[in-house]
């Protein structure tokens, strides 16, 4: 074995990196499909459209580096920092974070970024490794034997673990309440397709029995104002037009 280092769009290939894509992408499906708005982003990790199934008219998909690959590079709109996002304070309504915040140098600036550009009730979706997993536990260990060369990194070298608790305190304190949020890939960290396969029946029985210790967390958390409602839009007979009020 050796040292070597996988990089995150390396690591998606394998068969592990399919199989949490896979899991990762019909979450995302479900979380946005019903998520109204005009404005949605999705901050890295290109080969997952996180946006797919949302019907908002304006979805963009940002990214920190220009993509290498041509067929990514043609969806992403905006190659920016994620702890300076260039979108004015309450002008989102949507904002999926797929692994951006382990991918980031900054991840409490980036997600203090979407807390600030997130519309009041607007929603932020995300997905993580979670360091208290099979997975996290091999990679724990490979870090140990690194030095020696005795083994190779199970998950990507770039980015650190955020653990679901802590990532839970950030979010109180920016005043993003968690509505939803799920564990899943409770497969043990193999390499090969064969042996995942044969580990299937491993989901459903940790999903019951230790749902914390998935391999990876999903989250969607809203934007609470407080000292604000939103109400319904009333017809304003002087202009003709919709008039929204807040108390």
């Amino acid at each position: 074995m050796t040292g070597e280092i996988i990089e995150m769009r390396q690591w998606l290939a394998t068969a592990p990196g399919q199989y949490l894509l896979a899991w990762e992408r019909a979450q995302m499906a479900a979380a946005v499909a019903d998520v109204f708005g005009f404005h949605a982003l999705q901050l890295g990790l290109p080969e997952l459209d996180a946006l797919e199934t949302n019907r908002m008219p304006h979805r963009w998909l940002a990214t920190q580096t220009a993509p290498a690959i041509a067929s990514i590079g043609q969806r992403v709109a905006l190659v920016t920092d994620f702890s300076a996002l260039p979108f004015p304070a309450n002008s989102l309504d949507l904002v999926v974070l797929p692994h951006a915040l382990e991918l980031t140098a900054d991840p409490h600036g980036a997600l203090r970024e979407v807390a600030r550009v997130l519309v009041p009730e607007g929603r932020v979706v995300i997905s993580g490794l979670n360091p208290l997993s099979l997975w996290g536990f091999r990679q724990t260990r490979a870090h140990w034997y690194r030095r020696m060369g005795m083994e190779r990194l199970f998950l990507p070298e770039a980015g650190e673990f955020i653990g679901y608790l802590r990532l839970r305190d950030w979010l109180r304190l920016l005043n993003l309440d968690i509505e939803d949020g799920r564990f899943g890939c409770y497969r043990p960290a193999f390499s090969s397709p064969t042996w995942l396969q044969r580990f299937a029946w491993m989901d459903a029985a940790g999903a019951r029995w230790w749902p914390i210790l998935g391999a990876v967390y999903f989250l969607v958390a809203v934007k609470r104002v407080h000292g604000m409602t939103l109400l319904n839009p009333a017809w304003t007979r002087a202009t003709g037009q919709f008039d929204v009020k807040t108390k």
